[in-house]
């Protein structure tokens, strides 16, 4: 699956995390699902019936699976040709989502069995299971289509199945609906029929696919609806791109050529065929991930998949390709090949991520996606991990509704940092044939880490469990404390928290730190800290620096000194892109946990005023940003001295590359020009915020074209931010008139930035009316919290709407911690704590509490950083004559 947004205590690693799971009794197995499924779209539920087949494995006189919001009807069980029973008792848990089939005669172990249910369910519009999404139809009338979303534990929400990962079985899957829809699986189609329906008592269409390869219950999806489809017979099995029908399907043509490409790439990297007879990808207009991976029938949300290249920007090209080649990747990471049960999730997600940026650096390497690497993943992983309730990568999961809340930036992000960090020690080469040995050795099975340590360790011959294990299952990284002596360092590891309160119970963990020292001479990849502290020999300290290109897993604290000496290398050219990046981001994160004075980074941004790379100035954005937002509710004074401070950064380099495109200008060259003017802007540069008015009211005026795509949400957020109701209201009007769902979103997206008493209450009004579908909730409230006004507003909101919000977004799914995230993050003081505390201390918080102590702990960090550090950012700025 692929996030499209955004603590457990440290297991030891002699615990069995598998005493305390919830799972099925291991009586029986399912070897066969033969699946009938068929909606009733003027009702919104479904008739359904199954008969699974099972292997017996010890004498039984009971079947236990999983249910969830299922009605069971009829229930048969057999053996061989006999009926065992054909009305067993049928005792359902609704705490363990678990019903029970109990029967008097004896099934012995070592027999088949089957058993037959008919049910029915509810077609519901939670975004999980079998569910209704809905767009328009031709006649401007409401159509709908059923679609699935399965993962993590929501199989058993559309029909009566052993739901776990490791519980592999063959489908069969037969979908009934009206001659106009499109049926689509996981597999090609078998047959057509036309049987009586049990739903409009006429005839309908009974398509049945070929039976699937053994695979696992969350990966199975099935579809219903008017669609229209595009294909490419470029790689050795079909692929299809659909659409429901108001889509202009010519919009997946990018996704589909890159589709059929990465196929074939991967294919040959991994050396293991696509082992199915065709490719669907199909963009879904209610979708609460970003994409899943179901095994041949990929589902997407429309801006995931769908691009029309005339009117979005690089950027979300970008976005498309890596989340097209991240769940092309999972088709054998994760489908072939899967993870035992949930705490094994990392080792789909952190593989699935690494892999669509090493893909992506393969088919454009002019996007240069290795460098955004440090400011995209490596800066997720660690701005989470860096948290008191963060949790291993391996975490130990027992129920359901914990299982959604761990598909983080800790399974996603830091996991493939660990994957980074691994092929960057052992060689990509040798990495690669590690995976080919995996994937061989595992097809059509379920595998722990372990597993993949061992084919690794196979492959290179070093004990990659031995340094491995302790990133996978401690919580946390380390700081890097650097001291000089005359020719040599000493290095000194201690656990890292944002909130700068480390007990000696929680620093207690040694991690294999890799240092990769680079000097004059080059990077030294072999020296590797696995002691508390250890001197090395540097032969010249005049030019060192540690964690070379930030593969690393760790953050570095140097002196002020030696920081000031690495600013004076950057400017020389002495350090790689990722290196400068990755260093500012280090300054940064200490500065803000009180490692270092944030003086100290001001002044390091200072001295990058001439950089000229792009990934940089993302990170040096990114700084001010956290600092700004950091300082929201300080004295007004100081807050414009910051905003000067970034205004006096950012413009010069603004003007130099300028804000209009040519089509010679490259695909960073878009993106920098475009963040650019946007940073300016926000920091109200005079000439960018006159261009950013002339630019808007041209469109306004029915110049379509008068806003360029990579700066239609710049533009946007810097006539909000200066204007008023009228600029407002174009907005609006594009968020619910734009021809693509992208200009849409951008729209939505800023809507916040409006700080108007009245207009706050309109965007906030606007994210639960009809016009904004449930899994965009977040769209509109986002910008909110870039202003005090919205951030109390936003709060007050939550609160006033608290039941409603829970009745949308049920909380045993994602979108609530979401929500929960957006509106209590922001805020930076303890008396906000406290606030927060209360409301939720008389609230259930199942199926968010690990999202709610990381907004807590977030806050913390920001107020013990402004308490710290206040009188020395107020006497910087002082000092530069930002601040009189």
């Amino acid at each position: 699956m692929c996030k499209h947004h955004f603590g457990a205590d440290d297991p030891s690693a002699a615990m069995d995390v598998t005493q305390a799971r919830e799972v099925l009794p291991t009586n029986v197995k399912p070897v066969h699902y033969n699946l009938t499924l068929e909606p009733d779209f003027d009702k919104f539920t479904y008739e359904g019936q199954v008969v699974i087949d099972l292997d017996v494995v010890e004498d039984t006189t009971s079947i236990s699976l999983n249910t969830n919001q299922v009605t069971i009807h009829s229930a048969k069980v057999s053996s061989g040709d006999q009926v065992v029973s054909s009305s067993p008792t049928i005792a359902h848990d609704e705490a363990t989502q678990t019903t029970k089939f109990g029967f008097d005669q004896t099934i012995s172990g070592g027999s088949k069995a089957s058993l037959t249910l008919d049910f029915s369910g509810i077609l519901n519009d939670n975004m999980a299971g079998f569910y209704r999404s809905s767009c328009k139809a031709e006649d401007g009338s409401t159509a709908y289509l059923a679609t699935t979303q399965m993962e993590p534990t929501d199989a058993r929400r559309a029909f009566p199945c052993f739901d776990e990962p490791a519980l592999k079985a063959e489908f069969t899957v037969t979908l009934v609906a009206d001659d106009k829809m499109t049926c689509l699986s996981n597999m090609d189609v078998a047959s057509e029929t036309t049987v009586d329906s049990k739903v409009t008592g006429g005839k309908r269409k009974a398509v049945t696919f070929n039976k699937t390869p053994l695979m696992s219950t969350y990966l199975l999806a099935f579809i219903i609806g008017e669609l229209n489809y595009i294909e490419t017979t470029s790689f050795r099995v079909p692929v299809r791109v659909y659409a429901p029908k108001d889509r202009d399907i010519e919009h997946g043509r990018f996704s589909l050529e890159l589709a059929a490409r990465t196929l074939d790439f991967y294919e040959k990297t991994f050396d293991s065929p696509f082992p199915l007879p065709k490719m669907d990808m199909i963009a879904i207009p209610d979708f609460s991930a970003g994409a899943m991976e179901n095994w041949g029938l990929v589902t997407y949300r429309v801006v995931d998949l769908l691009i029309d290249e005339k009117v979005s920007g690089a950027s979300v090209k970008q976005r498309v390709a890596e989340v097209v080649q991240h769940e092309l990747a999972h088709q054998w990471f994760g489908n072939l090949v899967t993870m035992d049960f949930w705490d094994g999730l990392w080792l789909n997600e952190g593989f699935a991520t690494w892999m669509s940026w090493y893909s992506c650096n393969v088919f454009y390497p002019d996007w240069k996606v290795w460098e955004g690497y440090v400011t995209d993943n490596l800066a997720s992983a660690l701005s989470l991990d860096s948290l008191r309730s963060s949790h291993p990568i391996e975490v130990p999961v027992k129920r359901a509704d914990e299982i959604n809340q761990i598909f983080d930036a800790i399974s996603y992000s830091k996991g493939s940092c660990v994957l980074r960090m691994i092929s960057k020690y052992l060689g990509e080469d040798i990495f690669m044939e590690g995976i080919r040995r995996y994937l061989k050795k595992h097809a059509y099975g379920n595998t722990q880490t372990g597993d993949l340590w061992a084919a690794l360790a196979d492959a290179s011959g070093k004990d990659v469990e031995k340094v491995m294990d302790i990133w996978t299952k401690k919580v946390g990284f380390p700081v890097v404390t650097v001291t000089e002596g005359t020719d040599s360092i000493h290095v000194k590891q201690n656990r890292f928290l944002r909130t700068a309160d480390v007990k000696p119970e929680e620093d207690e963990t040694l991690f294999p730190v890799f240092l990769a020292l680079r000097t004059a001479e080059g990077v030294d990849e072999e020296l590797a800290l696995t002691t508390r502290e250890a001197d090395f020999k540097v032969k010249d300290l005049d030019f060192f620096k540690l964690n070379a290109d930030h593969s690393g897993l760790y953050r570095t604290s140097y002196s002020p000194e030696r920081l000031h000496k690495l600013g004076v290398a950057a400017k020389q050219g002495l350090l790689t892109v990722e290196d400068r990046a990755g260093m500012i981001a280090d300054a940064g994160a200490l500065a803000s946990s009180g490692y270092q004075k944030t003086s100290g980074i001001l002044s390091l941004l200072d001295s990058f005023k001439s950089e000229k790379e792009f990934v940089v100035w993302v990170e040096i954005g990114s700084r001010i940003s956290v600092l700004r937002s950091a300082w929201q509710f300080e004295d007004q004074a100081v807050k414009d001295a910051l905003r000067k401070f970034q205004l006096d950064l950012c413009s010069d380099k603004a003007h130099e590359l300028g804000w209009t495109f040519s089509d010679k200008d490259g695909h960073i060259e878009q993106q920098f020009k475009a963040m650019m003017f946007g940073t300016a802007g926000v920091a109200k540069d005079k000439t960018i915020v006159k261009a950013a008015f002339d630019m808007f009211n041209k469109f306004k005026a029915g110049d379509s074209s008068a806003i360029h795509p990579n700066l239609r949400g710049s533009v946007y957020g810097i006539v909000l931010s200066n204007g008023g109701k009228e600029e407002y209201d174009t907005i609006l009007d594009q968020a619910t008139k734009a021809k693509t769902v992208d200009e849409r979103n951008t729209a939505l997206r800023v809507l916040g930035r409006a700080k108007d008493p009245e207009l706050i209450q309109r965007t906030l009004a606007l994210s639960l009316s009809d016009e904004v579908k449930a899994q965009d909730i977040y769209l509109p409230i986002s910008a909110l919290r870039t202003h005090p006004e919205g951030i109390e507003a936003l709060w007050k909101w939550v609160q006033d709407n608290w039941d409603e919000l829970e009745r949308r977004l049920p909380p045993g799914l994602t979108m609530l911690s979401s929500v929960v995230s957006l509106t209590t993050s922001s805020f930076t003081h303890k008396e906000h704590i406290k606030q927060i505390e209360a409301f939720f201390s008389t609230k259930s918080t199942k199926g968010f509490d690990k999202a709610l102590a990381q907004c807590i702990d977030a806050i913390s960090a920001k107020a013990a950083w402004i308490e710290r550090d206040s009188d020395d950012v107020k006497g910087w700025l002082k000092e530069h004559g930002y601040l009189q």
